[in-house]
């Protein structure tokens, strides 16, 4: 027979012919083929094969040109898709291919025929399919799926993006072709193409790697095992683009790289003798004796710094020795020229007055020079001190005698609760005494349950409404309400901060439940004791108390304080870094009273910073220039940090901090601690303040 035949039965045959070349382009099509879509023959020639198929059947349909040059049965055999009309509408098809061999290279003859009187009833096959193809077209990363036969079973665009593959080298389906193609694009493609032998060699392995291009992007690659009910069927790889993250990682980087630097040579240039100016022992001594042989008031006063430990501990002894230059100088400013100022040892200063009317000013302005901030190193410093105050009295008194009773007030004011100064009392037994009652005291509340719980509620400047409320224990003593502040010492010295704590935490999370469940961004807050980090079972009894109250971790927040991360148990931040992978978030409590650098900040397992109410305090009119508090904010931010200002006051102070980029705010400008039947007035008197900040900001 003759070649007219041929071409009759090509033409005139009742199934349609395409001729489809490697890129998908149709080169031929028979009158069938116009009957059965809809469209002349003159619109189809040169077109892409696509404009015939459904969306769903888009993602594969060259690889069957790939499978059939490599002899796969899979190419050959037919099978159902689904076509689209020139009109539009869909038609389901039964599709035979098969290779054809032309002058300009290889080919695929498709024969198609209506399906429609076997078509798939399976609906839930097409809206699966139909998702998987979304979900690969939607994702902002390169994915390639290759079967275990070595075909290639999904694919997205952004993989032929990212690596820049003409889609006939896909249609190839010769999976070492992709691999040599992806290589030559590589800085290091030995390693690249040693990664992939060992994933195929070892079929359940996982893998994360990141990939260095030639011409300056950074991918990572992730690649496990496809598994269909358990069965290892082939192979995924997943290629994203990390180039912007990594630039901006380093960045920030080489950011806090010059940040230590700059500290390294303050370090150089502080480091200088911490006696500068002071008396030594014994000059104070020779000067004490001198001043009891006269009439006139004697007095000393005693200090010593609080947890000075710390800051020779985080940031070593010259940055120790600059402070105590600096404190130095402050005492002597607030003595003046008629009394001496005295370093005993270590973190001991004492300081004589000869004449002196008043011991209580100087005390005070002691107190209150010493515990204003400064920066030593980059790093912003608080002093906390106890002050000791001992007066010569009627009777004759030796230097010993006078120093050794402002060293009983000092310890008195110390377990006073610090920052603050004493007088020496006889009755300072009494006194102790009294404390030791206290104790019992509290003991007793936690027994009896008189430990209450108020909330503070804290603003969103976001949603400008209220996200989170900060639990605070109230202790019903002797008929008053007493503060955290004047308790919590007391607990954490007796260990009573444990069962506190506990209580603390079960009660706000089975009062605050039903407002939690409401909003799953909502959140409560919690104060942490580091006492109780240092049970090895914190971080359980956490768990199993929002599991009995039905609150999610996501939902709690644990305040600590920077002293927590500086403990040298181990298990202190193993049991936070567990909470924290559980979903429950931690918060740095009163940041930039310690001892750490803003450098140190993103070492610390910390989600949430908060700025402590005495930097808010700086603020007045909004106008001032606060270069360490913005700091701190923009510091914690670029680390990817939430940040909180605590004790708003004004409504300047919450505009000052919103347009800095806070973001929550807490204070009583908002609303008061509430305890639990009075929350809703938190709500509403928050409510009306955010209100009348809108108010003042709207123009006109």
């Amino acid at each position: 027979m003759g070649t007219g035949i041929e071409e009759a039965l090509l033409e005139q045959g009742p199934d349609a012919v395409l001729l489809l070349t490697a890129d998908g382009t149709i080169a031929f099509v028979n009158a069938a083929a116009e009957r059965l879509f809809g469209y002349p023959r003159e619109q189809l020639l040169g077109a892409r094969h696509t404009v015939l198929l459904s969306e769903d059947e888009r993602g594969g349909f060259l690889r069957v040109l790939g499978r059939l040059g490599r002899g796969s049965l899979s190419g050959s055999r037919p099978f159902a898709a689904a076509g689209r009309r020139r009109d539009g509408s869909e038609l389901s098809l039964e599709i035979t291919c098969s290779l054809v061999t032309l002058d300009d290279g290889p080919a695929m003859a498709v024969s198609v025929r209506d399906g429609s009187h076997r078509e798939d009833t399976d609906s839930g096959r097409r809206l699966a399919v139909s998702l998987l193809d979304a979900t690969l077209e939607s994702t902002a990363d390169g994915i390639v799926v290759i079967s275990n036969e070595g075909l290639v079973t999904g694919i997205n665009d952004q993989y032929l993006k990212l690596w820049g593959m003409p889609p006939e080298m896909l249609a190839a389906e010769d999976p070492t072709a992709l691999v040599t193609f992806i290589s030559r694009q590589l800085r290091d493609p030995d390693y690249f193409l040693q990664k992939v032998s060992e994933l195929y060699a070892d079929r359940v392995k996982q893998s994360h790697d990141v990939l260095d291009f030639k011409d300056g992007r950074t991918v990572e690659l992730y690649s496990r095992p496809q598994k269909v009910a358990e069965k290892i069927v082939g192979r995924i790889w997943n290629f994203r683009d990390i180039t912007s993250t990594q630039r901006a990682q380093d960045q920030a980087r080489r950011a806090l790289a010059e940040l230590a630097e700059q500290a390294d040579k303050l370090k150089e240039l502080a480091f200088q003798d911490p006696l500068t100016g002071l008396a030594n022992r014994t000059l104070f001594t020779e000067r004490v004796v001198a001043a009891l042989l006269t009439l006139d008031p004697v007095h000393v006063l005693l200090l010593d710094l609080d947890d000075f430990k710390e800051v020779n501990d985080i940031l070593g002894h010259h940055a120790g020795d600059e402070m105590l230059v600096k404190i130095a100088g402050r005492l002597q400013q607030c003595v003046g020229p008629h009394g001496t100022v005295a370093r005993l040892g270590g973190d001991e200063f004492v300081v004589l007055l000869i004449g002196c009317n008043d011991s209580d000013a100087v005390a005070q302005r002691i107190v209150a020079t010493l515990n204003a901030p400064f920066s030593i190193e980059g790093t912003l410093m608080r002093p906390a001190l106890s002050l000791g105050v001992a007066s010569r009295g009627a009777g004759a008194m030796t230097s010993s005698e006078l120093l050794r009773q402002a060293d009983l007030a000092m310890y008195a004011a110390k377990e006073a609760g610090k920052n603050c100064y004493l007088h020496f009392q006889p009755a300072m037994l009494t006194e102790l005494l009294a404390r030791t009652q206290l104790t019992a005291g509290l003991r007793r509340a936690v027994e009896l349950g008189q430990i209450i719980v108020h909330y503070q509620p804290v603003v969103s400047t976001e949603l400008l409404e209220v996200v989170q409320f900060e639990a605070l224990a109230r202790w019903q003593f002797e008929g008053k309400l007493m503060p955290p502040d004047e308790f919590i010492r007391t607990a954490e010295r007796s260990g009573l901060i444990r069962d506190i704590g506990a209580e603390v935490l079960r009660r706000s999370c089975a009062e605050l439940q039903p407002w939690l469940a409401e909003d799953p961004s909502r959140s409560l807050a919690v104060n942490v004791s580091g006492v109780q980090l240092l049970h090895r079972d914190f971080a359980e009894r956490v768990l199993d108390i929002a599991a009995w109250a039905h609150v999610d971790p996501h939902q709690l927040v644990l305040e600590v304080t920077e002293s927590v991360f500086f403990d040298p148990r181990t298990h202190v931040i193993a049991q936070l870094e567990s909470l924290r992978g559980a979903g429950i978030r931690v918060a740095l409590d009163d940041f930039g009273t310690g001892y750490s650098s803003l450098g140190r900040l993103q070492e610390l397992p910390v989600d949430i910073v908060k700025i402590d109410k005495s930097f808010v305090s700086m603020l007045h009119t909004g106008a001032e220039k606060l270069p360490i508090l913005t700091s701190m904010i923009h510091m914690a931010r670029s680390l990817g940090l939430k940040v909180t200002a605590e004790g708003i006051e004004t409504s300047e102070q919450a505009r000052y901090l919103m347009a800095q980029g806070c973001d929550a705010l807490q204070g009583f400008l908002f609303s008061r601690p509430e305890p639990e039947h009075r929350r809703e007035l938190g709500i509403r008197n928050t409510a009306a303040a955010v209100a009348a900040l809108a108010e003042v900001a709207r123009p006109g």
